[in-house]
C-alpha cells in the first residue's frame, strides 16, 4: 500500500490544489442546499427550530447546518496555513511578505481609496438588495423558512463567485482576483443578510459572529492596509501566488509581468495626480 493511501483522509485532502479543495466545497454546499429544500418540501417541521428558543428545546438537521457555519465563520477570525484561501487570511500578520521597496505613502494611499471606492459600489449595491428582502418579509412575501432558504442561496452562491463568475468584480470592483479582494470576508455577513429580518437565536446568533467577522476584517484594513492590497503585499501577487482560485485564468497561468507594470504605473499617475 502506498504512503499516500495510508495517511488520513484530511493530511491527503491538506496537500490539494486550492482550487480543487474549493470545488469540493462547492459541492458540499449544494449538497446541503439540497438537503434544506428536501426538508422545507417534506419536513417543514424541521425548520421550527428557527423560532425563538426552539433551538433548545428540540433537535433539527439544520443544528448541524448551524454548526457548519459557525465553523465557516470561526474559520476566518483564526490564523491557518492552507485551509482557506489566502484572500480570506490577509488580516493576519504572517501572511503579510512586503514589498521592496516599500511603496511610496502617496502610492499606498491611493490604492486604499481606489479599493475603499469599490467596497462602497458593493455596500451600495447589497443595501438596495437588502431593502428588498426587508420589504419581501413585511409585505408577507417571506415567512421564516423562505428567509432561510435565502441564507442558504448566498452559502452557494458565495463559492460560484469564488469558483466561477463574480458579478462584484467583473461589473464593480474590477480587482484582478479574489485573492486581492477588498471584500473578502465580507462574504459571511452578505450570506446572513436574511437574518436581519428573522427572529430566535438559531439566526441571531450567527449573524452575531458574521458581524464580528466583518468588524475584524474592517478595523484590520484600517490600521493595516498594506497587509489588503498587492502594491504593499507581494503575496497577493500573480507571481507569489499559491492559491490559483482565479476562474479567468488556468491555475498554471501567471497574468504577464507587462499587465502587472501597467497596474503599478495606474496607481503611480493617480497618486502624483492628486
Amino acid at each position: 500500500m502506498s504512503q499516500s493511501k495510508q495517511q488520513p483522509l484530511f493530511r491527503r485532502l491538506k496537500f490539494l490544489p486550492m482550487r480543487q479543495r474549493y470545488l469540493m466545497r462547492f459541492v458540499f454546499r449544494l449538497i446541503i442546499a439540497g438537503l434544506c429544500l428536501y426538508l422545507y418540501i417534506i419536513r417543514p417541521a424541521a425548520f421550527d427550530v428557527l423560532a425563538g428558543w426552539r433551538f433548545f428545546h428540540e433537535f433539527s438537521p439544520l443544528h448541524i447546518v448551524w454548526l457548519i457555519w459557525l465553523g465557516n465563520m470561526l474559520l476566518q477570525l483564526i490564523p491557518t496555513s492552507g485551509l482557506v484561501s489566502s484572500g480570506s487570511q490577509k488580516i493576519f500578520r504572517r501572511h503579510l511578505d512586503p514589498v521592496r521597496p516599500e511603496p511610496e505613502t502617496a502610492v499606498l494611499r491611493a490604492a486604499v481609496r481606489d479599493a475603499n471606492r469599490a467596497a462602497l459600489k458593493v455596500a451600495g449595491v447589497w443595501l438596495v438588495l437588502t431593502s428588498l428582502i426587508g420589504l419581501a418579509r413585511q409585505t408577507g412575501w417571506f415567512a421564516q423558512s423562505e428567509l432561510f432558504l435565502l441564507i442558504v442561496f448566498f452559502y452557494v452562491a458565495d463559492l460560484i463567485c469564488v469558483l466561477f463568475w463574480c458579478p462584484f468584480q467583473r461589473l464593480l470592483m474590477k480587482n484582478r482576483c479574489c485573492t486581492t479582494c477588498r471584500i473578502f470576508n465580507w462574504d459571511q455577513i452578505m450570506m446572513m443578510t436574511p437574518a436581519l429580518f428573522m427572529t430566535g437565536f438559531y439566526t441571531t446568533s450567527l449573524l452575531m459572529v458574521s458581524i464580528i467577522v466583518l468588524l475584524a476584517w474592517e478595523v484590520t484594513f484600517i490600521r493595516h492596509p498594506n497587509r489588503f492590497l498587492e502594491v504593499s503585499n507581494q503575496v497577493l501577487s500573480c507571481q507569489f501566488c499559491t492559491d490559483h482560485l482565479c476562474y479567468r485564468h488556468p491555475s498554471t497561468e501567471k497574468r504577464d509581468a507587462a499587465d502587472r507594470i501597467d497596474d503599478s504605473r495606474n496607481i503611480i499617475n493617480q497618486a502624483s495626480s492628486k
